[in-house]
């Protein structure tokens, strides 16, 4: 079949829509078509078509071209909705949604959640109007005949990018602490790399949930861009003529006029309350899941903080290691000035110069010796004196029970929680500068 547009449609059963769609390879310009009967067809059409047929501009449809790296937004226009969140690039009208590129893995689950909601409402208003529904289960039908089709089909987008970064964030998790724990047992280039490259990823993730819940937040913070979402309300202000030739690729469903109906029934659940609740519906909807996004936001910051206090303890463990190190150096300077004397010494008595006090004093050998090398010793402890008194050398901290201080931070980092690990670093922290600084 052949549209006006030049595009090609293709039919496309519930259960093999996607898979069928799969052997085509349309590739980037592919769409999967979902009315608010639960049809659905598979297109195959440029840009224009589909600019036609939803009245965007191009600038509009841009932001969901794969190609172009544009950030989450949620964009309210005349009569369509345009949603770009991360892999769920869709256009949503009062009546029917738009979903690009159908056969992405990533879009599967959702291509089935919202051919599951539709159906399910369906049949819901097929046995209100038999009368077999059971009583426990008419308030929630009310609820989602009365949600206008954009509400539901929003949802279901909002509820698959959520549920998509927070098992994300847990697949981190699960790699994230016990790398970190393993990198304070043994600081190695191979486990220093795999937290560098799980950072990476930390970084790259946190930034996606952030936009997500930025654009969430941007819309909560105005009633007039929640407004331009009430689409359904929209086209039941416009007169039922005005859409009378809007649709050029008919599915076998409902008439424009019964789907006027139902939105405009749906709208006027909708302002109820008044003019001062107009946005109260969505304005649920969206809260509901900025919470969500905003509890898998708190919970990679705290992965953020966590990382940071093992980096902390990581280079507290190298400084002192380092300030080993320059103990040892002085140590093995000490020794060399003491042992230069001692040489000195040695080749003062060592030089092939006659002199007369030389002879038949013998005996003087070991005496000699003996006081060079207790004036080294003497020189040497004095040295070392003067630099503990000088606190530039401190013997190693040991608390009550033996037990080291570097050893209290790594039990907190292997098996306490971020706060209580902060307060271990803390305390060793201040006991590593007080006990190895070197000034």
């Amino acid at each position: 079949m052949t549209g006006r547009e030049g595009g090609h449609v293709v039919p496309a059963d519930a259960p093999n829509a996607v898979a069928g769609f799969k052997k085509k390879g349309a590739g980037s310009r592919s769409w999967i078509l979902m009315d608010s009967s639960g049809q659905e067809i598979v297109l195959d059409v440029d840009k224009y078509a589909i600019m036609h047929r939803v009245q965007i501009h191009a600038r509009d449809l841009r932001i969901l071209d794969p190609l172009l790296s544009y950030p989450s937004t949620i964009l309210g226009r005349e009569r369509a909705i345009v949603l770009n969140l991360e892999h769920i690039k869709a256009i949503i009208t009062a009546d029917e949604v738009l979903l690009r590129d159908p056969s992405d893995d990533n879009v599967v689950p959702i291509v089935e959640d919202l051919r599951r909601r539709l159906k399910s409402v369906n049949v819901n208003r097929e046995d209100n109007g038999d009368g077999n529904l059971a009583v426990h289960n008419d308030v929630e039908t009310a609820d989602e005949d009365d949600s206008p089709f954009e509400f539901r089909a929003l949802e279901v987008a909002l509820e698959a990018i959520c549920s998509y970064l927070a098992a994300r964030t847990i697949e981190l998790e699960t790699a994230v602490y016990p790398a970190l724990d393993m990198l304070t047992s043994k600081i190695s280039s191979r486990n220093l790399d795999r937290v560098r490259k799980l950072k990476s990823q930390m970084t790259r993730l946190t930034a996606r949930v952030q936009k997500v819940r930025d654009e969430l937040e941007q819309l909560l913070d105005d009633d007039d861009d929640m407004a331009d979402l009430y689409l359904s309300r929209k086209l039941a202000a416009a007169s039922p003529l005005s859409s009378s030739g809007a649709a050029n690729w008919s599915l076998v469903s409902p008439t424009i006029g019964s789907r006027i109906s139902r939105a405009s029934r749906a709208s006027m659940a909708t302002v109820r309350g008044g003019e001062e609740n107009d946005v109260e519906e969505l304005e649920m909807l969206l809260e509901a899941y900025f919470m969500q996004i905003d509890g898998t936001l708190n919970r990679l910051t705290t992965l953020r903080e966590y990382i940071d206090n093992t980096e902390d303890y990581i280079n507290i463990q190298l400084d002192n290691h380092r300030n080993q190190l320059i103990q040892l150096e002085l140590f093995l300077s000490s020794g060399t000035v003491c042992l230069s004397i001692y040489s000195l010494v040695a080749g003062i008595f060592g030089m092939n110069i006659p002199y007369t006090w030389n002879d038949d004093h013998g005996y003087m050998f070991k005496w000699v010796v003996i006081f060079t090398g207790a004036l080294c010793a003497m020189v040497f402890v004095f040295i070392i004196s003067y630099a503990r008194y000088k606190g530039l050398i401190h013997q190693s901290f040991l608390p009550h029970g033996g037990t080291n201080a570097d050893d209290a931070p790594k039990r907190a980092c292997s098996s306490s929680p971020p706060k209580a690990f902060a307060d271990s670093l803390s305390s060793s922290f201040t006991l590593s500068q007080s006990s190895y600084s070197l000034g």
